[in-house]
């Protein structure tokens, strides 16, 4: 496994991030604790949470899954980067949302309860909060790092702006600000193109993408029908929507003799700023295969004819402007 820094940081992760959002709801504890060693085994030593998996109030199911695989012991946690999420509500009570300090206070501890263990290396704030200011935002996870807590923050779905604020708020209080930034991008959903990883580049984030296949139209669906899989509601609308993308798409992998899904991640791995998307396999089978991703290496040509497939976006306000 070759390495590589999470944005500007000194954090060394594995170029795929371990997504656990399907422990609990679609994979037993079971198989989730048997992913998480298969996934060490393989060198992937980054993992990816949030308080509110599970979806159930409150209940931080698979927070609760990561922590009782680490009890296991056997160096687990200390092999692990392990990034989780606060935003979401935790329960109907005001303050147990959000981005103010309280909630950040309460959240980190929960979390930490929750995932057995005493800090968590990225520290992740789900969402904008529009009303809190940065400044709130800072001292409260700059208490935190002094109390051991957590080592770094990161961001998911901010806008460019929001990331310039950021890191100029933590600038002016001497603090090291962001350095990863979690965005919804895979070659279907390039919004991000536009101002959010232009901002990464510059302030030194490591961009996360999540739903790198989107939500599997990119993984050789039209392939599995064919073979008499069942898609989901949701995907067979998308695919009526995006049908000849999708099927030029395939056609490529097919002459490339790659499954779709292993050339949707490479992709994402030759973008500017991206340090790892991130995998949330529900089987064995499903993790194991991602690691062809890091074998296939995508040339200029095929690079081009896949922006001719699913259009991107120039650097702003070049895509729009003069």
């Amino acid at each position: 496994m070759d390495y590589v820094n999470l944005g500007r940081s000194g954090l060394q992760v594995s170029p795929l991030c371990l997504g656990t959002m399907n422990f609990g709801p679609q994979t037993s504890e079971e198989d989730s604790f048997a992913i998480m060693d298969r996934a060490l085994e393989l060198g992937i030593n980054f993992f990816d949470t949030a308080n509110v998996y599970g979806w159930k109030l409150g209940e931080g199911i698979t927070e609760n899954i990561i922590g009782r695989w680490f009890a296991q012991g056997g160096g687990r946690r200390e092999k692990t980067v392990i990034a989780t999420k606060l935003y979401g509500g935790m329960s109907e009570w005001p303050n147990d949302s959000k981005l103010s300090a309280l909630n950040i206070r309460r959240a980190c501890d929960a979390s930490l309860k929750r995932m057995q263990t005493d800090y968590i290396d990225i520290y992740q704030a789900h969402h904008i909060d529009r009303n809190t200011p940065f400044e709130e935002f800072w001292e409260a996870m700059e208490v935190l790092r002094r109390q051991g807590k957590i080592l770094y923050v990161g961001s998911s779905n901010f806008a460019g702006w929001h990331i310039a604020k950021a890191q100029e708020t933590a600038a002016r209080r001497n603090f090291l600000g962001l350095v990863s930034e979690q965005s919804h991008y895979n070659l279907l959903t390039r919004a991000v193109e536009l101002e959010v990883l232009p901002a990464c580049e510059d302030y030194g984030l490591g961009v996360i993408p999540w739903s790198p296949l989107a939500g599997g139209l990119l993984g050789g669906v039209l392939r599995k029908i064919d073979k008499g899989r069942s898609a989901s509601e949701q995907i067979v609308k998308q695919l009526e929507k995006h049908r000849d993308k999708i099927e030029a798409y395939e056609k490529l992998c097919d002459e490339l003799g790659e499954d779709p899904a292993h050339v949707g991640l490479a992709w994402l791995l030759r973008q500017r700023a991206v340090t790892a998307p991130i995998i949330g396999p529900r089987t064995l089978e499903q993790l194991e295969g991602s690691m062809r991703t890091l074998e296939i290496e995508l040339d200029d040509a095929v690079l081009a004819r896949l922006d001719e497939i699913f259009p991107g976006h120039k650097t702003a306000p070049e895509d729009y402007a003069w």
